[in-house]
């Protein structure tokens, strides 16, 4: 014992010296920087960040925002070769523009025992203007092998007081130790805004008395901050997520005002009472959604004359959807007119989505606009307006005393469903009478699928089944896409999904487009053979998941499925005689940590009748990242469970 524990801390110090070996703290290369090739906290990596810093402040002189920037990189395989290929962006208006200047890059080899240094020549950096906004200072490290280490700083100079620089502590890498200074004057006050789930390791703040001098003894302090992360993973796109600049860790900063040394005040930042004023009179919106229509234009009596208001405004929304097509543009603060979409019957989001607004309110519901940022567009800010954030605008309608959120962009949305690009958390509700608010964006009742199948095998060992299932909310919208759209294709990407059944009499007793759940029935036959007196077979012929979709070592961002989720599987099999049953699955009861989930797997055998009940349930649409190692192992065990269970059977 003693043995094993000695050898147990020699490991571990070990490990504790390939991580510690870098030289973490400074800019500064050292030799176990060159001879270290490995990080065994992330094996996957291909480079590594050893150690960045920026700091900024302004200059005393001309009131310019300068930044010094250092990093310090490890190109661990030829796969972080691209690490080397560093693009610096300058922003520039017509009459002013960021310069860069003493750029200084080494790449550092050790090569036959000795470390040689390679310096970047003035020649091999260039310049390439990206487009009116941009320009792009370019260059590539010299002499880059597997296990190089290379280095580069620079300093930039901007007049852009509003654009003050920030700065992103995580990457597609990981970083040892990320470092930003900032030195800000107190004439500008600034909205600073931490992004992504990873906390700081280092955050302080000091005040420099007179860091900024003017005219006639006026001066300023400077607020001093230094904020740093220490061993940050890689930041690595994974499935069931929205962009991942929603959760980058950085340092963000919004100008909000400006003091001059006269005393003069200038607000950069609005209030959102001050939007709403400006999107009332906003021709693409406010105009728009003040346009009165006539309802006779539009409908029949049948619908106007509609005593009851959910199925007048249901009547409407499919109207809408069955009338107006999409045109792929997201824009809605231009080329937004109710009026051209009535003589194109075809118009951006906006246009579309005004027009369903306006025909609810003629009819007498009471509707309201919601503004609306993508899932790949990121979260709106919440802080303070910044109306570029939003690119979707959305349909609120109270009906009964209950809420519905309405989108007639997609003619198989059900009445009460937003396409899923827009289940990005919360959205802005307009109303230029109270005030625009925030509200919730996503769909109150779980998105279900369920599939109940009955199995039967003869004296023969033919076995013949028949499958129903019935898919709701965001299941059953794919499959109506699918199915309704092309019957014939979809029976066929069944049927190859399926390789080891032969489908036949497929039909769907779903017709609606617009149906708030998709169902269909088949028969099929099971192709099974005997390995030697015994016949195996899977019980899940139609699993829900192949393989888990969770893979990483560590996730540092929420897993966002975006509504709730459950899946239910039935089988009923029965055997013939000529069998017996040698083997059945085994029951299963897992709960997911917080109360996230349920696994409930049933199995039993009654007679010469096997039923197995499975269910998994998703009770939460959002899970944090801490939850993530059990929501891993969690689908671990759904995807065991689903590949590898086993009715056995054999032959009297």
């Amino acid at each position: 014992m003693k043995q094993f524990l000695v050898i147990l801390a020699f490991s571990l110090c070990l490990n504790l010296f390939s991580q510690s070996a870098f030289n973490s703290e400074s800019y500064r290369v050292v030799l176990a920087d060159i001879e270290t090739n490995t990080f065994e906290k992330d094996t996957t990596a291909h480079a590594l960040v050893i150690y960045e810093q920026g700091n900024s402040y302004v200059d005393p002189g001309d009131y310019d925002l300068r930044t010094e920037i250092k990093h310090k990189i490890k190109i661990l395989n030829r796969d972080g070769f691209d690490k080397a290929n560093i693009v610096i962006p300058l922003y520039n208006t017509k009459n002013r523009s960021e310069k860069v200047d003493q750029i200084l890059a080494t790449t550092y080899n050790k090569i036959d025992g000795k470390v040689i240094k390679t310096q970047l020549e003035e020649k091999d950096i260039f310049r390439e203007k990206y487009n009116e906004n941009y320009t792009l200072v370019k260059f590539t490290m010299p002499n880059i092998q597997p296990g190089s280490v290379i280095t580069y700083s620079y300093k930039l100079r901007s007049p852009f007081m509003f654009k003050y620089k920030g700065w992103e502590f995580q990457d597609d890498i990981p970083k040892l130790y990320s470092e930003y200074k900032t030195s800000i004057p107190g004439n500008w006050h600034y909205h600073i805004k931490l992004v992504g789930y990873k906390k700081l390791d280092v955050e302080t703040s000091d005040i420099k008395k007179t860091c900024l001098e003017h005219a006639r003894g006026a001066s300023a302090d400077c607020a001093v901050s230094t904020y740093a992360m220490k061993d940050v993973p890689a930041f690595i796109e994974e499935n069931h997520m929205t962009t991942k600049d929603n959760y980058l860790a950085r340092i963000e900063y919004e100008l909000q005002t400006f003091s001059g040394f006269d005393g003069t005040v200038n607000n950069y930042t609005k209030t959102w009472k001050d939007v709403d004023g400006e999107l009332r009179s906003e021709p693409s919106i406010g105009k728009q959604l003040s346009k009165k229509l006539k309802p006779e234009d539009f409908f029949g009596a049948s619908v106007i004359n509609e005593p009851n208001n959910l199925k007048r405004a249901k009547a409407i929304l499919k109207h809408v959807q069955e009338n107006y097509t999409w045109n792929e543009e997201y824009s809605i603060f231009k080329k937004s007119n109710i009026k051209d979409l009535i003589e194109d019957k075809s118009g951006n989001v906006s246009s579309i989505n005004i027009l369903l607004h306006n025909l609810l309110k003629s009819c007498n519901i009471n509707v309201s606009p919601v503004l609306v940022s993508t899932r790949k567009n990121g979260f709106p800010t919440k802080i303070y307006p910044v109306i570029s954030d939003f690119n979707y605008l959305i349909v609120q309608a109270k009906i009964g005393g209950k809420t519905y959120l309405l989108d007639a962009t997609d003619p198989y949305l059900s009445f009460g469903q937003i396409p899923f690009k827009c289940l990005n958390l919360y959205g802005r509700l307009l109303d230029f009478k109270n005030g625009s608010s925030w509200i919730n964006i996503g769909p109150r009742k779980p998105s279900m699928s369920f599939i109940k199948t009955e199995l039967n095998i003869d004296e023969a060992g033919n076995i013949n089944g028949k499958a129903r299932s019935r898919a709701t909310g965001y299941h059953g919208l794919n499959k109506k896409k699918s199915c309704l759209g092309s019957p014939d294709a979809y029976v066929e990407k069944l049927q190859n999904k399926f390789v080891n059944l032969n489908i036949k009499n497929f039909e769907t007793q779903t017709t609606e487009n617009t149906s708030a759940s998709f169902s269909s029935a088949f028969d099929f036959t099971l192709e099974e053979a005997l390995v030697g007196d015994n016949l195996y077979i899977n019980p899940f012929l139609f699993p829900f998941f192949k393989e888990n979709p969770f893979k990483l070592q560590e996730r540092t961002y929420p897993v966002d499925f975006g509504y709730k989720d459950g899946y239910f599987y039935n089988l009923r099999f029965t055997i013939d005689d000529a069998f017996e049953i040698v083997e059945i699955p085994k029951s299963a009861l897992l709960k997911l940590a917080d109360n996230g989930g349920l696994l409930n797997m049933s199995s039993n055998l009654l007679g010469n009748t096997v039923n197995i009940t499975f269910k998994v349930d998703f009770k939460k649409p959002l899970y944090p990242a801490e939850l993530y190692p059990y929501l891993k192992e969690f689908m671990n065990t759904v995807v065991d469970i689903q590949t590898n269970s086993l009715i056995v059977l054999k032959k009297k």
